[in-house]
């Protein structure tokens, strides 16, 4: 879901946000160790993992909403660049959790950016789907 509304509407939900986003997670980083990360700058309303639209699996990403806005800025300020599960992961402001944010937007279910990445990456289910498909395709044709 983007964001319904003004950028002056967004700005200002930005401005007063205890919520962050978190990227680049590994799909097998569980919401325990999301806590523990970042529980060290702050109280935590709440965790919400991002699941796959349709296998409703872990799919790379969450929302860690804070009690307070100075809790939330450290998090952002120590927090971001750090590696959890052996990946550096980012922060960024969140204008607010709603309820469907948690599912990827990506035409098969998890993250886009997941499907535009050319690489093998482990930590995010191999290769992406656009590719697994494909082998997986061609792999029927010749009988593999």
């Amino acid at each position: 879901m983007r964001f319904q509304g003004s950028l002056t509407d967004q700005e200002r939900l930005l401005s007063q946000s205890t919520t962050l986003y978190i990227g680049n997670l590994s799909y097998f980083t569980s919401e325990e160790q999301v806590w523990e990360l970042f529980r060290r700058t702050g109280d935590i309303r709440r965790v919400i993992m991002g699941l796959d639209r349709f296998q409703k699996t872990p799919c790379g990403f969450c929302f860690v909403e804070y009690y307070t806005r100075a809790d939330a800025e450290d998090a952002l300020r120590y927090v971001n660049g750090t590696r959890l599960d052996d990946r550096v992961i980012r922060c960024d402001w969140d204008a607010g959790f709603k309820e469907g944010r948690q599912y990827g937007r990506g035409k098969h279910g998890g993250q886009v950016r997941d499907e535009y990445r050319q690489n093998f990456d482990a930590g995010r289910g191999g290769w992406n789907k656009t590719i697994q498909k494909r082998s997986e395709h061609m792999n029927q044709r010749v009988g593999v």
